[in-house]
């Protein structure tokens, strides 16, 4: 069974990946017998199938994700969320409140305004119009506290790591509260104020090397690195600690 690419190598449109008994996966195309790119990305093997990981694009929403919403507009039974897609996320009352409440003498900004976060879940989705969300599970609803940080969305999977490895990392180390929204927002509530800078630093540095292998620990030593530095002195001298703001 030839195979010509290793997990992690990065392919480019019309590359061989393999031939024979693979199976095609994402952004993969199969000839005959034989598979190609279909995108500029990193190879992925598990067992036959071939995937192709995008280096860069868009959030497309897929039922089931958790992502990160802001809420930009609102109609009479229902709320507009920008989920960072070309889609937008409709939230409706009977997906946000646990009672019915009549929106004519209800003002629905008294619940979610604009410029709120949320958590939510995409419910349903077909690409012929925006993506329906529910905050009525446990753990989802109108984010509070912490802040937002948003990344390229085809950097997420690298934040969560191979069976939730790097993810694992940042909790341990970090001590803070961490949620990964498969639309590359990430809210963050950080335990000390003076954290959130090493928080950005760490995410952005993932997202800058999200191509290369080993990812995992040098990120661990990273962390290690930086907790030895007085973040607050190190925070006044760069402007990124705005991102509170």
């Amino acid at each position: 069974m030839p195979i010509y690419f290793t997990s992690r190598q990065i392919a480019i449109p019309g590359d061989l990946l393999a031939e024979n008994d693979y199976q095609a996966g994402l952004n993969t195309y199969k000839i005959g017998d034989k598979i190609y790119a279909y995108t500029v990305g990193l190879v992925e093997i598990k067992g036959n199938r071939i995937d192709i990981i995008p280096i860069h694009g868009c959030y497309v929403p897929k039922t089931g994700d958790m992502v990160i919403g802001k809420i930009i507009d609102y109609g009479s039974n229902m709320w507009v969320a920008d989920i960072n897609s070309p889609y937008l996320g409709i939230l409706t009352i009977s997906e946000a409140l646990s009672k019915p409440i009549n929106p004519f003498k209800n003002n629905l900004l008294k619940y979610l305004n604009i410029g709120d976060f949320i958590k939510a879940k995409v419910i349903a989705f077909d690409r012929t119009r925006d993506a329906a969300l529910t905050i009525k599970e446990h753990g989802l609803g109108k984010i509070n506290r912490g802040f937002i940080i948003t990344i390229e969305p085809t950097k997420i999977p690298r934040v969560i790591g191979r069976k939730g490895s790097m993810l694992t990392v940042l909790k341990s180390k970090l001590n803070g509260h961490i949620e990964v929204g498969k639309n590359g927002r990430i809210w963050i509530v950080p335990k000390r104020h003076e954290d959130s800078f090493l928080y950005v630093s760490i995410l952005k540095k993932i997202e800058e090397e999200a191509h290369t292998s080993g990812l995992t620990d040098r990120v661990t030593k990273y962390i290690a690195e930086m907790l030895k530095i007085n973040i607050p002195d190190l925070v006044g001298k760069n402007k990124q600690h705005n991102v509170l703001n």
